[in-house]
């Protein structure tokens, strides 16, 4: 259709311009005219005369059912919204020590995360002289994805942070073939 600036637009009476150019709803040009004459035009044809392009010289309004517009404008950003993906991201949280159970349990919780199409956060809380063998958790955080390998992609590497080292994974993108993309 015909794209309108996402401003607030004015319509009929709220159009200051003295001259306009004129399209009619069909898109033709109806040349430049005089505001008062554009909105008879709008009027004989029982429709709104809305300013479509203020910063052009002279302005350029259209002739069209405004109300019709703005219900087809709603529509139509409900149904973008309907399609969008809201990607949360969870965390794990781990520590130095983990024993085997509970770091296999971790990932089997970060696996159903990256299954749901969330990113996952993986965190190492270090406590007092833990801190002093950040290689150990970097160790941990690399079994966590070695372990994931075949969903995740590593978005953002081990980095230590304070007193937390984090990972961030997020699901391999699938192609329309059925492959995985791995940004490695």
């Amino acid at each position: 259709m015909f794209s309108i600036s996402k401003e607030t637009l004015r319509i009929n009476g709220e159009i200051r311009a003295r001259e306009v150019r004129v399209t009619d709803a069909q898109g033709a040009q109806l040349g430049i005219m005089s505001t008062r004459d554009a909105l008879r035009k709008a009027e004989e044809a029982h429709l709104d005369l809305v300013e479509v392009a203020p910063k052009a010289k002279p302005p350029v309004c259209r002739i069209m059912d405004f109300g019709k517009y703005r219900y087809e404008q709603q529509k139509r950003e409900k149904e973008a919204k309907k399609k969008q993906k809201v990607i949360n991201v969870k965390e794990v949280k781990l520590r130095p020590g983990i024993e085997t159970h509970d770091f296999n349990f971790k990932v089997k919780n970060a696996m159903r995360f990256i299954a749901e199409g969330n990113k996952v956060k993986a965190t190492i809380m270090f406590r007092g002289r833990e801190l002093s063998h950040p290689e150990m958790g970097k160790e941990l955080l690399l079994k966590v994805a070695e372990a994931m390998q075949e969903a995740v992609t590593v978005e953002r590497e081990p980095k230590l942070e304070g007193k937390n080292m984090i990972m961030i994974l997020a699901p391999k993108v699938q192609t329309k073939g059925g492959n995985t993309n791995a940004k490695n």
